[in-house]
């Protein structure tokens, strides 16, 4: 039960504090798990394109979506028609699997469900992965030594057993659940095929087997032997505000943080995350305490993009390190070391790390710096570290180029990159561009030295490869990938290099479903076009993306664009719409789509039935 009621939070970057801990019922946030399909190779990150399917989760909450409690997971399913004997729940890096668990087993410890149970075994794929053939007695006595004696009489009433393994995505072995070999728990092999046979019944039968693991890892594995899969969705909205007011434990100051946050798109996107809302919220509260008080010049300095989120947060854990003031070389060092192992992570599908690897990239494991950013677990000899998070990992792959430039090593790596069809570069690809900006670079120019500005140029020539290669394309996909582009200019920051590659022409979405984050990264290329033209027909967008192409209008030569359905959209009058918006016309006000009773509020412009909150004094 000490292992499990509470909850540790890492230690505040940058400080030698020790990591604070929490009663794990005073702290824990439900989280939405719901039922999902049979998993598939996923062609985006699974970070972006779990987003926006939590996006249309938040939709759905209180119709379509089974969701499912931890209580409820070993309970009557109406899918399988069966009361479940093996489970597979999976999740995004971050999102809560493992903390999960621990509130899973700590009510159990507690009687609070699941009392039919009277064993409950946990393991971690991470941990197993230091055994070599073991049978299943002895793997258990291995976590569990103090069961020598009764470890026989144990295994006899397989119906009271309860095996749980985190992290199948940590596993050295595949899994092939086709299979299965075993039917003794005194027969030795890899655990691999222990943990299959487990599911499979065919060792133990009628024990139950709970798993964990994100999607990446299941889109390659038969999932059709379990009777439930269930996936972590992360925080809805309430969730994500509770969060804020627990980490700040300030009221004025958890809702300036939150309502920033809010308003800003591609930071809010991904805090359906925990330890992404933890980063966030850690740096905020880092820039709050920079300021005696929290002024409008204070918001308005605040990260817009994700890469100057976690620009800010290195910046600010270097800064707390006395032994980085004396130029920043042991940073520079450190973090070169570090971010060639990162990438060579991100490339590999590493995001476990050992003394091994450690060697290999001359990393030191021995100053503040190296443990405000990764994770250890395990006793010497058998040690391994992670990255905070996986996003971390990912700038720092990216940042090491900008660190460390080689032209070569750097097209290879942007070409590699762009082979992968899982999109396990795609975020490393937003860092590289993201970091390509002069400002945001200059935030660690004081901690880490002058950041290459020939990196920068190279990953500028390659986005406008890029847009030229995707620009005319008409298909669904080529759509997909130019927007995909749009969210590197998005990180960029790079206003001349919109209006230079896009210009006046047209941009052509039709018939792409456009999320309102989509729509948001859209604005802000429109804002940096003049008398541009725009196609969002069928987009399936709805009021709420609409809205987003208000800050650019004065922009927009012409947008065509068709609402979802009546249903969906309130703001639309119906049919097929084409909003023209022509300044001349604006204000003179001769437009002649501007309802009479609208034209001298200067604000609230009816175009065709589209609601445009605009304000004409401001002369857009």
């Amino acid at each position: 039960m000490e292992k499990t009621e509470t909850l540790v939070e890492h230690r505040p970057p940058g400080t030698t504090m020790e990591p604070q801990r929490f009663l794990i019922n005073e702290r824990y946030v439900d989280l939405i798990v719901v039922s999902t399909d049979q998993f598939r190779e996923r062609p985006q990150n699974e970070i972006i394109q779990t987003g926006v399917k939590h996006e249309e989760c938040l939709k759905k909450t209180q119709t379509r979506l089974e969701h499912i409690s931890p209580n409820k997971l070993f309970r009557w399913n109406h899918q399988s028609h069966c009361v479940p004997h093996a489970v597979m729940v999976s999740g995004v890096p971050g999102i809560g699997k493992t903390t999960l668990m621990q509130k899973f087993v700590y009510d159990w410890v507690t009687g609070k469900h699941y009392q039919r149970f009277a064993f409950l075994f946990f393991f971690r794929f991470r941990d197993l992965n230091r055994l070599g053939e073991v049978s299943l007695e002895e793997m258990i006595l291995h976590q569990y030594p103090y069961l020598q004696s009764q470890i026989g009489d144990i295994l006899q009433d397989p119906e009271i057993l309860l095996f749980i393994f985190d992290g199948l995505d940590e596993s050295i072995h595949q899994m092939d659940f086709r299979s299965s070999k075993l039917s003794s728990p005194k027969r030795r092999s890899h655990f691999s095929k222990i943990v299959v046979s487990l599911v499979r019944q065919s060792l133990l039968k009628g024990s139950s087997v709970l798993i964990t693991s994100r999607p990446t890892r299941l889109a390659s594995v038969d999932t059709s032997v379990f009777q439930r899969i269930a996936e972590i969705m992360g925080f809805l909205h309430g969730d994500r505000l509770i969060f804020f007011n627990n980490f700040f434990g300030n009221e004025e100051l958890s809702e300036k943080a939150f309502h920033y946050v809010q308003e800003n798109d591609m930071l809010y996107t991904f805090c359906y995350i925990p330890s992404y809302c933890w980063i966030i919220c850690t740096v905020l509260s880092m820039c709050f305490r920079s300021q005696p008080t929290i002024t409008d010049q204070l918001m308005t300095s605040l990260p817009k993009t994700v890469t100057q989120l976690f620009v800010v947060f290195v910046s600010n854990i270097l800064a707390n390190h006395s032994q980085n003031k004396d130029g920043g070389h042991t940073a520079r060092e450190l973090l070169t070391s570090i971010g060639w192992m990162a990438e060579h992570g991100v490339m590999n599908h590493i995001i476990v790390f050992d003394d091994r690897h450690l060697e290999s990239f001359s990393v030191r494991d021995d100053n503040h710096v190296f443990s405000s950013f990764m994770m250890e677990s395990g006793q010497p000899p058998d040690v391994d570290y992670t990255f905070l998070h996986l996003t971390l990992q990912e700038f720092f792959a990216a940042l090491v180029h900008f660190m460390n430039y080689n032209p070569d090593r750097l097209q290879k790596t942007l070409d590699k990159a762009e082979s992968y069809k899982d999109g396990r570069a795609e975020i490393f690809l937003r860092f590289l561009c993201g970091l390509s900006d002069s400002s945001t670079r200059s935030m660690l120019k004081s901690h880490v030295g002058e950041l290459s500005t020939q990196a920068a140029r190279h990953v500028i020539t390659w986005i406008q490869k890029k847009i030229t290669d995707q620009r005319y394309g008409k298909s669904t996909e080529d759509k997909r990938k130019l927007l995909n582009v749009f969210y590197y200019l998005y990180e960029s920051r790079n206003k001349a290099l919109v209006a230079k590659c896009i210009g006046s022409n047209k941009v052509v979405f039709s018939y792409v479903p456009l999320s309102p984050l989509d729509c948001s990264v859209l604005s802000f290329i429109l804002k940096s076009c003049r008398e541009i033209e725009v196609d969002v027909n069928s987009c399936n967008i709805l009021s709420e993306g609409l809205r987003k192409f208000i800050p650019a209008l004065h922009n927009i030569k012409s947008l065509r664009t068709k609402p979802k359905s009546h249903e969906e959209n309130k703001d639309f009058l119906g049919g097929r719409i084409w909003i023209t918006v022509c300044m001349k016309y604006l204000f003179n006000g001769s437009y002649t789509h501007l309802q009479p009773e609208q034209e001298d509020k200067g604000r609230d412009l009816y175009f065709n039935g589209v609601v445009c909150q605009t304000n004409l004094k401001r002369r857009l």
